[in-house]
């Protein structure tokens, strides 16, 4: 087992970057060392107990269980859940879309903790580093879950990965993908790369975007759960575990269909995820964002594609 996760070394031009770093996580309130380690305590536990209860459990009721116990996490790591559903006729009871219905979800990436706000809603699979089946905790968890495992820092095998995902959508699977590429700090973001949209495209399937983030007990925007800059995935679990009076909105928005073009549909999704959010200084187009107490520049604005190598362009 792997107990420091760093950045993936940036091998190539193409390869998705974040500015973010240790200046845009700002403290809010914590807890005391004791709370600390019975909630990691609670976490190992449910962890560790669910292979056997999925085992146990009857596949028509297991959904629902692995659905508690994502509930059941979140409530260790000491975070509420707060679920905004605006798609109208289109909402499903389930959560993200009806048992049997493929469905491609798209959001924002921030930290480890997405994982498990998402699979809060409605257990899925996703597309994610791929020694994150290394990681302690939730390296278990992840193959359970049939993660799609991706090396970032291998472009040539891009390709691949969309052709797996394109796979688990057309046998009725739901899948979340993070198109932006790497994690951001919560308060800035990178733009949705389009590569992974054309499994979306190749079988026809919808893609629900999600509007995520954290928020502190005054209702703020946090940044304690983002996993950037240096950190280690043992920094950024002792963050969250110590954090106190934090909750994990997501915001379910109308579905997008997939149309012919990838591009097209990379853009619909980033304008239903950001919503009224301007980080950007107002524009999403210009190319300095704020971060808390930092300004940088976005590389997803001012990078060219790269010219054709038959690879799939993030």
């Amino acid at each position: 087992m792997v107990f420091d996760a760093p950045p993936a070394p940036h091998s190539h031009s193409w390869m998705p970057s974040s500015p973010c770093g240790s200046g845009c996580i700002e403290p809010i309130d914590e807890v005391g060392t004791a709370r600390m380690l019975t909630r990691l305590a609670g976490v190992a536990g449910l962890v560790l107990g669910f292979p056997v209860l999925t085992v146990a459990t009857p596949k028509a009721r297991r959904e629902d269980m692995q659905r508690r116990y994502a509930r059941a996490a979140l409530r260790c790591l000491g975070m509420r859940l707060r679920v905004i559903d605006n798609r109208g006729a289109d909402a499903s009871a389930a959560g993200f879309a009806d048992p049997g219905t493929p469905m491609m979800v798209v959001a924002g990436h921030i930290g480890w903790a997405d994982v498990v706000a998402l699979a809060a809603v409605q257990p899925v699979s996703f597309v994610a580093r791929a020694d994150m089946v290394e990681w302690p905790l939730l390296g278990k968890l992840a193959q359970l879950t049939r993660v799609i495992p991706i090396e970032r820092a291998r472009l040539r095998e891009l390709p691949g990965v969309v052709g797996q995902v394109a796979q688990r959508l057309s046998a009725g699977n739901r899948i979340v993908v993070f198109p932006e590429g790497t994690t951001w700090c919560g308060r800035a973001y990178g733009s949705l790369r389009p590569a992974m949209f054309q499994a979306a495209v190749d079988t026809a399937t919808p893609v629900q975007p999600v509007r995520l983030r954290y928020l502190d007990r005054d209702g703020m925007p946090c940044t304690v759960p983002g996993f950037v800059g240096d950190d280690t995935f043992a920094d950024s679990a002792k963050r969250v575990l110590r954090s106190k009076g934090m909750t994990v909105e997501i915001v379910l928005e109308p579905r997008e269909y997939p149309g012919t073009d990838r591009r097209d549909l990379a853009r619909r999704c980033e304008r239903a995820i950001r919503g009224a959010d301007r980080s950007r200084h107002g524009v999403l187009d210009t190319e300095w964002i704020e971060s808390g107490n930092t300004r940088v520049q976005d590389p997803s604005v001012t990078q060219q594609e790269p010219a054709s190598t038959g690879a799939t362009a993030w």
